[in-house]
Formats: C-alpha cells, structure tokens, sequence
C-alpha cells in the first residue's frame, strides 16, 4: 500500500475522531445549560440541544456548507448545495486529504456548537417555535456567510485572518446572535428589581454545570486539534498542547477574580473560566507559544468573570453568560494573535504575519480587530433583523404564566424532574 493512501487513511481517521469529539460537545452543553438554569425548565434546555443539531444538520448539508466552502465570491459561495458539485466546487476545503463526507462532518460539527451558544440567550423564555425559525435561518444565512469570510476563500481569509479553528468564526457569531435575543426577549421574570438592582437566579444542579464544563473541556481536543485535518507532522499535538494549558490557566483566572471580587471562589463561574480561555485559544491555538496560551488563557478566564457581573448590574439578563463566556473571549482570543503570533508558527501555518510583540508591526493586528468587527456587525445586523420581526409577528416569549409554569410542562407537557414539580405524583406518593 502506498504512503500516501496510508497517511490519507490516518488523516480521515482522526477527522472523524474529532468530528464525534466537537458532536459529543453537545452533550457538555446540555448539562451545562441545564445545570445553570432552574429545574422547571431543565427537560426543555436540555432537549433542545438535540432539536438544534437535528435543525443545523439538514440546513447546513441543504444549503449553509455551500455557502461557506463553495466556490463562489469573496462575500458567499454560489455553489455545493446538498455537497453536489466537481473537484472545483470546494476547493476551499482541497488542503484537507480526507474525503468530502468527512470535510462536511466535521465542519457541521462546528455549526452546532455555535448555534447551541447562540440558545443560551434565549434560555428560559423563548417559545419552541423560535427555535425552528432562526435555527434554519441561522444555519444557511448567518453562520456560513463569516465561515466563507474567512476559511472559505472570501475577504478576510485573503487579508491573512489567523482564526484556526473559530473563536470568531464559531464563538462571536453564537455570542452576537444570543446577544441580540437576550435583549430583544427581556428579562426572566424576577431577575431586576424595580431599582433594576438584580436578583440571583442560581442554577439547579452545579454538579450538571461541573460534568458539562469538563466534557466541553474534553470535546475541545476535537474542536481545536482536530482543525488540524491531518496527522503527518504531528502538529495536532502541539494544538492540543496550547489548549489544554489555556484552558487550565482560564480556571485559575476565573476562580481568583470570584474570590477578590466577591470573597467567594464561586464554582461555576471557574467552569465558565475555563470555557472563555477556550474559546479565547480557539483562534491562536495553532499561532502561539505555549507561555503565550497561557497568558490568553489566564486573561480570558478573569476577564470574562468581571465582565458577567459588569453586564448583569447593566440590566442584562444572560442566563448562562453567553456573551461573556463566548463573545467577549472570543474577540480576546481573536485580538490576541496579533499581539503573540510567533513567527515560526506563522511559517508553518501559512496564515497571516507574526504579531505586534513579535516585531510583526500593527499589521496582523489591524485584520485581526476588522475581522472581529466585521463579522459582529454582520450577525448583530442580521439577527436583529430577524428577531425583531419575529417579535413583531409571532412573537419571541411565552406568556408569563407559562413562564413562571415552567417550559418543560408549558411547551412539552411533563416535567424533566416530575416527582419534584408536579403536585398530582407527589400527593399520590403521601397517599400511598
């Protein structure tokens, strides 16, 4: 057997390791979500996960990774619809030496976990309905147009835009999109006071919170490493290096700001530490050295802590801090890598020029703060634009007695802890 078809078969292998790897991150967010919301709504948070990737998975094969990876313009791909076309059509994508399944596999993966960040803002309030509507809308109209940005062969790639495996492309689309509907939806009922002080609205399970944070943790090997698409130089590792060692730097980071802050080392807010320096060396994992990754990570996971407090004393009721956790990091880790990107990694790569502390100049500095504005601008707009008319004509929220009822009896008729919430079994308990 030749070397090549060896190396092909090597290569195609670990994409679909990593591929289960960033799918099986839907099962972290599920017990995440869950776990930091109420137990009223804790069957619908969690069920919606699987309801999202089913929604992201024919939208995205119909339509959305044409859109991204086909050829087309430097705004959007024209062709690729349902992965029909010839060796020409995703050429974006001829780099990787894996089949075209496993390409689609694997960028999907990707979709899902954005759009599953883009539900956090809609958590607790939001009707079922919404979820179909700007689930599909996101998935073929928001999502691929800043994916064909900047790996696709569109005009932030051509600029040298160093995301490598999406802290802008995956992580600031779901934050801007949840952004966008945690304030046109308002507030959870009791969350402000009159003097728009705010209530804390604790999650019902931390352990939930805790086993989600580290299965997300695990999937990022996946998610980061696996962008890699290839096994040959053993880059992957060094990728896996970088994330791990932010990653352990954002809990460290997360857990001494609670504790200066508010006297209190507060457990999920070191979960969400770890899950901004994260997000944060999602886009420099592969551009920067190991002491570089832990700085990124140090300074998202701290960063990330003050800025949920700063927002919710502003009004803002983000349930699982999406913005934060996701948006803010991710234009930290965006913005970072034109300050650290070492040169020899620049080299290897092939991508963009080495950063501002690297003797790089503003250069790599200036694409990296457009693209993060750019792709911002484009999302906020466009989500905006759907939300608000969705508000206008169906409506975003239930009613207030189904939301005080709770989502997991209002919109799918039983409890996901029944034994505790509905009075009928608990009263035949006590008679028997």
């Amino acid at each position: 057997m030749k070397e090549s078809t060896i190396m092909m078969y090597m290569d195609s292998l670990w994409v679909m390791v990593a591929a289960v790897l960033v799918i099986g991150m839907q099962a972290g967010f599920a017990l995440l979500e869950a776990g930091s919301t109420r137990m009223k709504n804790s069957g619908h948070v969690a069920g919606k996960q699987i309801l999202s990737f089913a929604l992201a998975t024919i939208a995205f094969w119909a339509a959305g990774f044409g859109i991204t990876f086909g050829e087309g313009n430097s705004l959007f791909g024209t062709s690729g619809w349902m992965l029909e076309g010839d060796s020409k059509t995703f050429d974006a994508l001829s780099w990787a030496n894996v089949p075209l399944s496993l390409k689609f596999l694997f960028q999907l993966a990707f979709v899902g976990v954005s759009l599953a960040i883009a539900w956090g803002g809609f958590a607790e309030r939001a009707k079922l309905s919404v979820y179909f509507i700007f689930g599909i809308v996101f998935t073929v109209l928001i999502y691929p147009v800043i994916g064909h940005w900047v790996w696709g062969g569109g005009w932030l790639g051509e600029m040298g835009m160093q995301d490598f495996a999406g802290s802008t492309v995956v992580h600031l689309q779901g934050a801007i999109a949840a952004l966008v509907a945690t304030l046109l939806l308002g507030p959870r009922i009791g969350k402000f006071n009159k003097d728009r002080t705010p209530n804390l609205i604790p999650g019902h399970n931390q352990v939930y919170t805790v086993l989600g944070g580290i299965i997300l943790w695990i999937g990022w090997f996946g998610f980061n490493a696996g962008s890699t698409m290839g096994t040959a130089d053993g880059f992957f590792g060094y990728v896996a290096l970088t994330t791990n060692l932010a990653a352990a730097a954002g809990a460290i980071g997360a857990i001494l700001t609670s504790k200066f802050l508010t006297g209190k080392a507060d457990i999920p807010a070191m979960v969400n530490g770890v899950l901004a320096a994260l997000v944060a060396i999602t886009a420099a994992c592969a551009f920067v050295e190991a002491w570089a990754a832990i700085v990124i990570g140090f300074f998202a996971g701290a960063f990330t802590f003050w800025t949920s407090v700063y927002f919710e004393r502003k009004g803002v009721d983000d349930p699982i801090y999406a913005f934060s956790v996701h948006g803010i990091a991710g234009i930290i880790g965006t913005i970072s890598t034109g300050f650290f990107a070492s040169p020899r990694l620049v080299e290897q790569t092939g991508v963009g020029k080495a950063g501002l502390f690297y003797g790089g100049g503003f250069e790599q500095l200036f694409v990296q703060t457009i693209g993060v504005i750019g792709a911002a601008v484009y999302v906020g707009v466009i989500s905006f634009i759907l939300l608000f008319a969705m508000k206008k004509l169906v409506g975003l929220r239930v009613t207030p007695e189904q939301e005080i009822s709770g989502l997991d009896i209002s919109e799918h008729g039983s409890y996901g802890y029944p034994e505790h919430l509905d009075p009928s079994l608990t009263s035949a308990k006590k008679a028997n």
